[in-house]
């Protein structure tokens, strides 16, 4: 189903809007740091574990620094400095750096260039660690089926209990169901946490906590029931919120396939500062581009939170503006798995002519790309029987259009946390469909008048409408218009801006060189 009714000069003119618009954030970006992005980094040379008072080291380094009004010059320069004063031990090192690190003695020009260059070497044995653990994954993967068929949307479900354990036999269930993507839902509220928890967890509420030590649990589990089935199973998690990088970090360390990764969805729907999630985004995205992890952005939100018909046009324009972000920090297009979702209200008419052309439109804009389709929700009020019919409409769409990930709906969304014969029923009449229309969309078209042509331009033209006054008055004027998904914010509020530090002119990140390909 190969229908785009859009003129290709628009298309290229959106695309270049959508890049002046990144281009202008992209400038701050490079002249700042965050705590987060800072602490990811000395994770990465091994600075993990908690403190006596319980908090994590790498929090511990990092918040010193910043009140020592040096972490400008970044956090792997001071560890350096502690190595080299305090001898080999990372977390002697650590507890010397604790102390005063802007009373440690200047060193010579030679002195700070062998340091430099000692710093990026063990940045480079640990960056090939991880690398290594991204081709044990691949390798893996390889040997076995992935999805139900070629060209059949990939069938994602979540897990939420709240208990890491529990959430591994309910995922080994839904994979021996059918699933290929296991979403492991995080608690409530973990993306306004500034620290990410240490180990297996098991009280969290509404989700369970996003952990190294989960990641790595989870992906045991199911690698050994990926083997069993002889069918892989993807592992997802979210790499948002205020530790967006670290979490990202450690999703690459424990091969994780995917992270729910967005450049605005943070400031949007979780009032984070504007700038601390812009420049959280980028560090994350070069992480997932470094370990060949699909990222899923969520445009979906927006017309959860605004009408879906009206709004269907800021999808279009956010999903562009996160290609050019996601361009800009080493994403290849197979990488962005661009959201959005069934959420026209089912009373009104032709609704199923208007999502076809709209995840058609999407499908087309982005064809190498996993884009990634969400079920309704918005909509749904507690009537199973509706819901379950709902849901398969969604299915029918997704087939249709040649999504590349589906997350399928459960007919009692409106009423509790899935149980598992909600998910067996959602994977067995998914896969129905699948079957059913599996040429379907290679088989229909549409008039170049008709009601799906002129669904397409209307919104396309709303979208690069909006591209273009966002590319006049700037991005931080547009979001603080409410122009994407009806929230207003400013570029001074929200959690997190005081995390959000100037980079000196002599920065020190070897970690951030290797993922830019800029090393020595």
């Amino acid at each position: 189903m190969a229908q785009l009714f859009v003129d290709p000069a628009k298309v290229g003119r959106a695309r270049d809007l959508a890049g002046r618009i990144a281009d202008q954030v992209q400038a701050r970006i490079d002249r700042h740091t965050t705590v987060s992005i800072e602490r990811t980094a000395l994770r990465l040379f091994g600075v993990a574990g908690t403190g006596s008072t319980g908090a994590p080291v790498a929090n511990l380094v990092v918040d010193r620094l910043q009140q020592a009004n040096v972490l400008g010059k970044g956090a792997v320069y001071w560890l350096g400095r502690a190595l080299k004063d305090g001898g080999s031990d990372p977390v002697k090192a650590v507890e010397r750096l604790l102390g005063q690190p802007g009373a440690l003695s200047p060193l010579s020009m030679a002195e700070e260039r062998a340091l430099r260059d000692q710093m990026r070497r063990e940045a480079r044995a640990a960056a090939g660690e991880l690398k290594r653990r991204v081709r044990e994954r691949n390798a893996f993967k390889a040997g076995l089926q992935v999805g139900a068929f070629e060209g059949a949307p990939l069938r994602y479900v979540i897990v939420a209990t709240g208990n890491i354990f529990d959430d591994i036999d309910q995922a080994r269930a839904a994979a021996e169901q059918g699933a290929d993507v296991v979403a492991v839902i995080r608690s409530t509220a973990q993306s306004l946490l500034d620290y990410v928890p240490q180990g297996a967890t098991t009280e969290g509420f509404g989700g369970t906590f996003a952990t190294q030590e989960n990641f790595r649990l989870m992906r045991e589990a199911l690698d050994e029931t990926s083997r069993r089935l002889g069918r892989y199973v993807h592992l997802t998690n979210y790499s948002s919120g205020l530790c967006m990088p670290e979490i990202a970090y450690m999703g690459a360390a424990e091969r994780l396939d995917m992270l729910l990764n967005d450049a605005m969805y943070g400031i949007l729907f979780r009032d984070i500062n504007l700038w601390r999630t812009l420049c959280d985004q980028y560090f994350s995205r070069r992480i997932c581009a470094y370990a060949d992890i699909t990222i899923n952005t969520g445009e979906d939100n927006y017309i959860t939170t605004a009408d879906a018909d009206e709004a269907a046009h800021t999808v279009v324009a956010s999903q562009l503006i996160n290609e050019a972000f996601a361009h800009r920090a080493g994403m290849k297009d197979e990488r962005i798995g661009f959201g959005h979702s069934f959420e026209i209200d089912p009373d009104r008419e032709d609704t199923l002519l208007r999502e076809l052309a709209l995840a058609m439109m999407v499908r087309e804009l982005h064809p190498k790309s996993p884009v990634k389709y969400m079920p309704p929700t918005k909509h749904k009020n507690g009537d199973i029987f509706f819901a379950h019919v709902y849901d398969a409409m969604a299915d029918l769409v997704a087939i249709t259009t040649g999504q590349g990930i589906q997350l399928l709906g459960m007919m009692t969304e409106a009423l509790h946390t899935p149980f598992l014969q909600d998910r067996h029923a959602a994977l067995k009449s998914a896969s129905y469909v699948y079957r059913a229309a599996r040429h379907l969309g290679s088989d229909l078209t549409f008039k170049p008048e008709g009601i799906v042509a002129r669904r397409q331009r209307e919104v396309f033209d709303r979208a690069l409408a909006l591209l273009e006054e966002t590319a006049r008055d700037g991005m931080v004027a547009a979001i603080g218009r409410a122009r994407f998904g009806d929230v207003a914010r400013t570029e001074t509020g929200g959690k997190g801006l005081s995390g959000v530090v100037q980079r000196a002119d002599d920065y020190f990140n070897p970690f951030l060189e290797i993922l830019e390909g800029r090393e020595d």
